[in-house]
């Protein structure tokens, strides 16, 4: 164990890097709760078990087998494969070289590292497979117009990170020299070892060369999180964790408005009582939502937690008809749009400043929310949970509640069910004329 100047600028590279991320997750939570309240603290047990099945067992993921499988080889090998970032935290820290091996003996210690280098080949297949998806065969849903630009480029900058990453620590352990001569572990290694040739000193290059690279590189993957897609390798489990419980068909309510039908259903209830000293006066500030800052923090979550993988678009059926609608474009949306509301916060020392922006008519146009079937399948098919509907029935809402701004058809319904107590226009003593004709 020996210190020195190497060691001091590890440190310095990997506070820096801890640092930053610690401020952006900082910075996430602060935009998360921005969000409405909304109680998910019920049925602890379901909600442990929804975590354990969807997040950590990608049981919502194999659906698709292929996709499933390869996404199930790249999450396995990533997370297990960087165990061995603690090693090298503390050989960065304490000038040591692999401390584990002599603690945890040869045997162990070789079966680990044997482990992560097939596991290191099998993720560089995966990752190559999922790119050849995404750029040769170009799948239909990862070629929609919500696609282009920037979340295309973030999709392959991704998979380019985890080709680098899994090449560089094969190599590290591949010019590794006293690695190599102890013959434990370079399963995979051990077998292209000789490609970098004999000599001492450039294989002691190579190695610190990939040692070094390996782990700047996965800091910078750590910061680039915050800035991906990706982030959802983090967030997926407070995201399922607090999914809805309740069935995919029922709606919520606002408590104003059932608090008001209630009383109207009621013949003996005085509407003009004072209320009950537990219950609060007045009513909402607004109905449904026509920004970010209306919807609740779960749905903000979600917006954050989306992996962009499309497969809500590509069972939603308004979608497959040529609609505008996109599930997964509303959740984009929406992050984008929060995403500029901390930025628009940060800029102005912790105050929003009206901007003239909206996530509705800004973002997400009433020609996306009036052509959604509300039928589910976009919640269905999320593989971490995502609730695409939830946010297009608020933003539904303040249409119709604070704009009168429904679709005719449905405005005639409405006015139908005001006037005659059903959808359809015929007068209540019209009712059972239809017998008549029989």
């Amino acid at each position: 164990m020996h210190f020195g100047i190497a060691n001091i600028l590890f440190l310095i590279i990997f506070v820096a890097g801890v640092g930053y991320f610690t401020m952006n997750v900082r910075k996430l939570m602060r935009n998360i709760k921005l969000g409405k309240d909304v109680d998910r603290s019920d049925n602890k047990s379901a909600r442990w078990k929804n975590m354990a099945m969807v997040a950590l067992g990608q049981s919502k993921m194999v659906t698709r087998p292929i996709a499933g499988l390869l996404h199930i080889i790249v999450y396995v090998g990533f997370i297990i494969i960087n165990i061995e970032v603690l090693e090298i935290i503390i050989d960065g820290i304490f000038g040591t070289h692999r401390i584990f091996q002599p603690i945890l003996g040869n045997t162990v210690y070789g079966f680990l590292i044997g482990t992560f280098e097939i596991l290191a080949v099998l993720v560089l297949v995966s990752v190559i497979i999922f790119w050849l998806r995404r750029n040769a065969i170009k799948l239909a849903r990862f070629i929609k117009p919500e696609m282009k630009g920037w979340p295309k480029n973030d999709g392959n900058i991704i998979l380019y990170f985890e080709v680098v990453l899994m090449t560089l620590f094969l190599t590290m352990n591949a010019t590794d020299t006293s690695f190599q001569e102890a013959g434990i572990g370079n399963w995979i290694s051990g077998s292209f070892a000789s490609i970098y040739g004999e000599n001492p000193e450039t294989l002691h290059l190579i190695e610190r060369g990939a040692w070094w690279a390996h782990i700047v590189g996965i800091l910078i993957f750590l910061n680039y999180l915050y800035f991906s897609k990706h982030l959802h390798i983090l967030l997926a489990f407070p995201n399922t964790f607090y999914a809805n419980l309740k069935p995919k068909g029922q709606l919520t309510n606002v408590d104003s408005v059932t608090k008001e039908v209630m009383l109207m259903m009621d013949p003996t209830a005085d509407p003009f009582a004072a209320p009950a000293e537990d219950e609060t006066e007045g009513e909402p500030e607004k109905f449904g939502a026509s920004d970010v800052t209306d919807l609740n923090w779960v749905q903000l979550l979600n917006a954050y937690t989306c992996t962009e993988c499309g497969r809500c678009t590509s069972e939603c059926p308004a979608n497959q008809t040529g609609k505008k609608l996109s599930p997964r474009k509303i959740m984009m949306d929406t992050r984008d749009r929060l995403e500029e509301v901390g930025k628009n916060i940060d800029a102005n020392k912790g105050e929003f400043v009206d901007d003239g922006k909206s996530l509705l008519d800004n973002y997400i146009t009433k020609e996306e929310l009036w052509a959604c079937t509300s039928c589910n399948a976009c919640v269905e098919a999320c593989p971490i949970g995502i609730d695409p509907l939830s946010i297009i029935i608020d933003m539904r809402r303040y249409l119709v509640m604070e704009q009168s701004a429904a679709p005719t058809d449905l405005n005639n319904m409405m006015s139908n069910i005001e006037n005659n107590g059903a959808p359809w226009p015929f007068n209540q003593m019209d009712r059972l004329n239809w017998k008549e004709e029989v």
